[in-house]
């Protein structure tokens, strides 16, 4: 997860290439607890993050959203009592690029219990 949190994201346009079956398993690999999910046919990562109170979570919530604003890619947040949901994807491509793993690292080591 490190030396992916450590990387930053590249400008994403509309036909950038999505990340292969196999780039996608390796980068997968680095994300411990993040699933694939498919949303209406795009796939996505998504991770659900436990606090002890809403608080706590609003907390992560605005550190996740602070990450999203310095890197230029944003996700998808549900923010709940006791916990956060956050899923990653690029809305340009309708799917995953190299971002999205990288921002999933990042919004790893924003979680603080």
């Amino acid at each position: 997860m490190g030396v992916l949190a450590k990387q930053h994201c590249e400008a994403c346009r509309k036909g950038a290439p999505r990340v292969t079956g196999d780039e996608r398993r390796l980068l997968l690999e680095q994300l411990p607890d993040w699933k694939m999910v498919d949303t209406d046919g795009e796939e996505k990562l998504q991770k659900v993050f436990k606090f002890k109170n809403f608080a706590h979570a609003q907390a992560f919530t605005n550190r996740v959203g602070d990450l999203a604003e310095a890197e230029n890619h944003h996700p998808a947040v549900l923010l709940e009592y006791g916990k956060v949901t956050v899923s990653w994807w690029t809305h340009a491509i309708g799917g995953l690029h190299r971002n999205d793993f990288i921002m999933a690292a990042k919004t790893d080591e924003a979680f603080i219990v």
